[in-house]
């Protein structure tokens, strides 16, 4: 094939461009290497202002990529800009000092649900977009110096300087219902704390010992936090994963094990939340391994903005001390609704697989108000689990839990489900083998449906379900083991509208056991009933 000098020159025309158009972007994207600004990669030397520079240095271009080089850094808080990429790369260990003074000035922040002036977080961003923490290295918040100081001087005296200087700048601050830490002035900081910020991306780094909660965005909107691993040891309040009063979070692919909740949705805490008025809603969590933990998937306390959107899928949770949690009290108002779990296994839970708790902390009754937290809509799906209790279902007198349904669950534990002070629960194709006490115990329940549900290890003497105080009560296609004794007992004055239809009770001796102070007898549909 002969090449003409019109196809030659157009050739080479076109090479050249491309090569212009790939060296262009290079030199438009150039990493800036935190060793070109002054810092040191074998941690003889404090970085922060060699980071600063290489930050204000990517900004002032309109961002850019700060790049650290595998070595080991020491530094104070880091923080980011708009379109600003903090690339950590493999081999990198970035330390963060444990010296409190490296902290301050304070910067705004949020401290359990309530909005202060307190130590500058590790990673801390206010009001920026488009920022990235990336790489395959580790991040080092060196907590144990915070913590130690956190749980035993702070608790002794309040006049550090640190103390003296909070209370300062937090005179006027909503304060929450409850006296505690806010009151003792030192607040340690979250490793990484986006306040009011859109487009963030955290991806595949190590973080470890953090001095507080790990990665803990605030009042932001479009978080993705993925391939992460977080690893604190048995420390206080050092939670993994905390985003508070966001919009559209998704968190994927992550391995956490830490000091307390291994990821904890929250939205600020009584007054304080409910001024803001800014929940968490629209937030996906999936693909991710929780071990040592308080709990697996946690919502609240701090709820005072409201709870809702968020799917929960595709989980394994192996060593926490609960499954998913979801707590309030009186006195912090809010809403949780709209969320869906499933597919979710978990073992060696401590506690409970499942709680809904709105008496968290122990209070009186009261009138419904703003301070009347509400759990309503949420849904657990295809879940195996194994530990000390199923479930836990704990609602107020005044504000029962609501709407709560239970679907393909198999279940292995000491004990089953406990509910309590709650309305239009559901149960569908459920097996819990408890070791002792009754599959199912409510109480001060009303609109309760029971279908299908089953033990295999049915206790002698002993019912499989127990309703107490229980108003309309639908149960339904159930077939009941060999070696069930008493299949359903009912007490309480309250108890009324029972009905059971087409269950198979051919293997139990007692069918139903109704206590004297219970008035209503049950309707059976005894053509639907086989009893031999």
């Amino acid at each position: 094939m002969r090449f003409s000098s019109i196809n030659i020159l157009s050739l080479l025309i076109f090479c050249t461009i491309a090569f212009t158009a790939w060296k262009t972007p290079v030199k438009n994207n150039i990493y800036y290497n935190v060793l070109d600004y002054g810092a040191k990669n074998n941690g003889s030397k404090i970085a922060t202002e060699a980071i600063k520079k290489a930050i204000a240095a990517a900004s002032a271009k309109g961002g850019g990529t700060v790049y650290f080089p595998a070595g080991e850094y020491l530094t104070g808080p880091i923080h980011l800009k708009s379109n600003i990429t903090i690339f950590i790369d493999a081999g990198a260990l970035i330390k963060f000092s444990d010296n409190f003074d490296d902290y301050l000035p304070m910067v705004p922040s949020r401290y359990e649900g309530i909005d202060v002036t307190s130590f500058s977080p590790l990673f801390y961003a206010n009001k920026a977009e488009n920022i990235t923490i990336q790489g395959r290295g580790t991040i080092d918040g060196q907590g144990k110096k915070w913590w130690d100081f956190a749980e035993g001087q702070s608790r002794k005296s309040n006049d550090s300087k640190w103390q003296k200087e909070f209370h300062r700048l937090n005179q006027d601050i909503l304060r929450p219902d409850l006296p505690g830490v806010i009151e003792r002035g030192f607040l340690r900081p979250p490793f990484i704390q986006f306040m009011s910020c859109k487009n963030i991306l955290i991806e595949g780094i190590t973080i470890i010992n953090s001095p507080f909660w790990t990665v803990n965005p605030e009042f932001c909107e479009n978080v993705t936090i993925t391939g992460v691993t977080i690893n604190n040891p048995p420390s206080p309040n050092t939670d993994g994963i905390n985003p508070e009063s966001c919009k559209n979070v998704h968190i994927s692919n992550c391995h956490i094990s830490v000091g307390d909740d291994c990821i904890t949705i929250k939205s600020g805490k009584d007054r304080a939340g409910r001024k803001m008025a800014a929940p968490a809603e629209n937030y996906t969590i999936t693909n991710c391994t929780m071990l040592s933990g308080h709990g697996g998937v946690v919502i609240g306390s701090e709820m005072s903005g409201d709870v809702r959107k968020i799917t929960i899928s595709n989980c394994i949770f192996d060593g926490t001390d609960r499954g998913i949690r979801i707590k309030s009290a009186r006195g912090r108002g809010g809403i949780v609704e709209e969320i869906r779990v499933d597919n979710i296994i978990m073992k060696n839970i401590r506690e409970q697989a499942i709680v809904l708790d709105l008496q968290y902390a122990k209070t009186q009754p009261e009138p419904v108000s703003e301070r009347t937290p509400r759990f309503r809509n949420i849904h657990f799906s295809d879940i195996t689990a194994e530990g000390n209790q199923a479930a836990f279902l704990n609602g107020l007198a005044e504000m029962p839990i609501e709407n709560i349904t239970f679907s393909n669950l198999n279940i292995q534990a000491k004990t089953g489900f406990t509910i309590k002070e709650a309305k239009n629960i559901e149960f569908h194709n459920v097996q819990i083998n408890a070791a002792t006490g009754p599959a199912i115990t409510a109480e001060n329940v009303n609109n309760i449906e029971i279908e299908g549900v089953k033990t295999y290890s049915p206790q002698p003497g002993l019912p499989v379900v127990k309703l107490t105080n229980v108003a309309d009560a639908f149960i339904y296609n159930s077939s009941p083991r060999p070696g069930t004794e008493i299949f359903l007992q009912l007490t309480g004055d309250k108890t009324k509208s029972i009905i059971l239809e087409g269950n198979n009770f051919r293997h139990v001796k007692t069918p139903v056991l109704k206590d004297k102070e219970v008035t209503d007898s049950p309707k059976m549909n005894a053509s639907k009933i086989a009893v031999e």
